[in-house]
């Protein structure tokens, strides 16, 4: 393996972390925005906090997977994005320590439970709206100086039309993913599981409507520079990302494994969809003024050392197989619908 080779590998395991991430994560937070508005009584608000509850933290492992990664793979792209989305960085961050305080106190102090009710509803809407605002400014491009660093305004400099719906369609990808998760774990024939299964319905045509929109925006307004090379990857990428929403609409009244599946590899192509859009770039530099002058930075320009790149594969392939059976061993063990005597420590 040569460096080039290196570089494209790990710009796709980068990629394939945060789609699983994304997925995974990506319910616990459908899950918390939904909160307040799908569960009508106690017994669903601890119907819904046990859906998540043993699964929440092992899913962000993919997040700081990811984020080590690019540090170690791509210090650059890490320095410019963590520098120039710091305050986003910092919501988020906090919508993530926020919700997980809400789900651990929740059970244990009933005098605060709507406290943190509202605590869990925020940390979990902060990062599900902005995530896609950062996938959106990746891809859209950011002004830099030469040396890298980002030149635009903190945060505001961030918002703009294709970014905020970039944010809407994540947001509402999260949440349809959370709702065929809620119909999926809920007691079987309950009005909570019926609920949620009809409010993913309108969401996942939103989802679509929203999808259209932004794809217009994109290459009317943004228009970016795509690589001819992953063209056929961007047309099946997309075809797959519809074809998944489509297919779970189809299958939500006969089975809600399947419908649920089908909503989360539909998350998983729009994310290899962004990094097929994006390669071979890692962050797009825009000209917006005198002093953003800098270069994209991409998987040649940006990466470590070959045999950085080389250490870490090898490492890889021991972690990645350890993680994975680690999801797998929990998964079993709260397969399932959950039942009344799930509830007692929630």
């Amino acid at each position: 393996m040569d460096a080039t080779m290196f570089q494209v590998l790990w710009f796709w395991l980068i990629a394939l972390l945060i789609g699983g991430y994304f997925v995974l994560d990506g319910f616990d937070l459908g899950v918390g925005v939904l909160y307040p508005f799908l569960a009508k009584n106690e017994k669903e608000k601890a119907v819904l906090r046990r859906s998540v509850g043993p699964v929440w933290d092992g899913n962000e492992v993919w997040l700081l997977t990811a984020g080590g990664a690019l540090f170690a793979a791509f210090p650059p792209a890490y320095a410019t994005t963590f520098s120039g989305f710091y305050l986003a960085i910092m919501l988020v961050l906090f919508g993530l320590i926020v919700r997980a305080v809400s789900l651990e106190f929740r059970a244990h102090d009933g005098a605060w439970k709507k406290i943190w009710d509202a605590c869990f509803f925020i940390g979990s809407f902060l990062p599900a709206l902005l995530f896609g605002v950062a996938a959106g400014n990746v891809l859209q491009g950011i002004p830099m100086h030469a040396n890298g660093d980002y030149a635009g305004i903190p945060l505001l400099g961030l918002l703009s039309p294709f970014t905020l719906l970039c944010g809407v369609l994540g947001l509402l990808l999260f949440i349809t993913l959370g709702a065929r998760w809620v119909a999926l774990k809920a007691p079987e024939h309950s009005a909570l599981q019926a609920r949620a299964a009809q409010l993913a319905l309108p969401l996942q045509l939103g989802a679509l409507v929203v999808f259209v929109v932004a794809s217009i925006v994109l290459f009317v307004v943004v228009q970016p520079e795509l690589a001819g090379s992953t063209a056929v990857l961007r047309i099946v990428f997309a075809v797959l990302f519809v074809g998944g929403l489509l297919v779970s609409l189809v299958l939500h009244r006969k089975s809600d494994l399947l419908a649920f599946l089908s909503q989360a590899a539909s998350v998983f192509f729009l994310v290899a969809l962004w990094a097929s859009s994006l390669f071979p770039s890692l962050v797009v530099a825009t000209k917006g003024g005198a002093e953003a002058v800098g270069e994209s930075i991409t998987i040649m320009n940006g990466s470590s050392s070959e045999f950085s790149l080389m250490c870490m594969t090898i490492i890889a392939c021991i972690g990645v197989p350890i993680v994975l059976v680690y999801h797998v061993i929990i998964y079993r063990s709260f397969r399932g619908r959950i039942a009344d005597k799930d509830l007692a420590s929630y």
